[in-house]
């Protein structure tokens, strides 16, 4: 017998190769690199680039008005954003905004991708209804709805009026329903995008198990409760991490139909930002309070993929 020593690549593999988990043999080459560096160009100049300089410009006095850094300022620039009320009330705003959009987002578009799924006709058409909207620009979506939620001549003086609601009160006027009022037009606006996620992952599940859970004597809320809301876990883990991420970054559908108001009731914290680096023209302290957005997106994002590996944990274990 050979033997054959553990460094060694296995008989007919060719050296400079290597193994993927699947099985499969790929080669290293230098072509691999080319077609791979336009995109790790344009990433490292437009994203990995400027998110290092905001975070070094955090720690100095940089202004619109003056080339370079400006003065070194160390945390005096993060420590005016602890101070400050506004940047408070920005951020409580953004937490509002995220908390009226993602429970219906999610499950909105679940209910609607599980009603559709079972129709045996016309799905194209719902798929293209739901999706519509969300190929539309935001300055559209602000516009269409500026225009339903104009008092007493907007489409939504009517239905205010059949429950009771004073016609002639604008949404979007006061500070009480002014975020409700975005909030509204974002739902409807992205809703397409979650529902074809569903829907695509309702598809992939096999009508067998449906099939033997009725057998079972399983009713239609106990297969989708036994059956598809389980096997959708990774979906729903996804939808939610997305529109998380997405409400907190919200910034064009205020600014277009609220800039803020009234008042500073719906300055959200890309407001903020966008005032103290353009308006103020103190960039240093803006690039501070975007520090301080991204560590809260990804504490929160982390914190909820703890959560929805502990769930999926539970329900595999049950």
């Amino acid at each position: 017998m050979t033997t054959m020593s553990p460094t060694a690549p296995p008989a007919g593999r060719a050296q400079g190769t290597r193994s993927r988990p699947g099985g499969a043999v790929t080669r290293r080459t230098p072509q691999a690199w080319l077609f791979l560096a336009p995109f790790a160009v344009t990433y490292l100049a437009f994203m990995v680039g400027p998110m290092v300089w905001m975070f070094v410009a955090s720690f100095f006095n940089t202004s619109t008005v003056r080339p370079g850094l400006g003065s070194f300022a160390g945390l005096d620039n993060y420590l005016e954003m602890f101070g400050r009320d506004d940047f408070w009330s920005s951020l409580w705003h953004t937490l509002q905004f995220t908390l009226y959009t993602v429970p219906p987002l999610v499950v909105l578009s679940f209910v609607l991708a599980v009603l559709t799924n079972r129709m045996k006709h016309g799905q194209w058409f719902f798929r293209l209804a739901f999706f519509l909207p969300f190929i539309l620009p935001s300055a559209t979506i602000a516009l269409i709805w500026v225009f339903i939620f104009t008092p007493s001549s907007g489409l939504w003086s009517l239905p205010a009026s059949l429950v009771g609601m004073d016609p002639g009160a604008g949404i979007l006027s006061s500070p009480n329903t002014a975020m409700i009022g975005i909030a509204i037009a974002t739902v409807w606006w992205t809703i397409g995008f979650n529902f074809v996620l569903y829907l695509a992952g309702l598809q992939e599940i096999p009508r067998e198990l449906y099939e033997a859970a009725a057998v079972d004597g399983a009713s239609p809320w106990q297969q989708i409760r036994r059956v598809t809301i389980p096997l959708l876990n990774r979906t729903t883990g996804l939808v939610i991490l997305l529109q998380i991420i997405a409400s907190l970054k919200i910034f064009d559908q205020v600014f277009l139909m609220t800039n803020g108001g009234p008042g500073i009731s719906t300055q959200v914290s890309l407001g903020l930002i966008t005032n103290t680096a353009f308006t103020d023209n103190r960039v240093g302290a803006a690039s501070a309070a975007s520090v301080l957005l991204f560590l809260i997106i990804v504490v929160i994002a982390v914190l909820q993929q703890i959560v929805s590996r502990i769930g999926s944990t539970r329900e595999a274990a049950s």
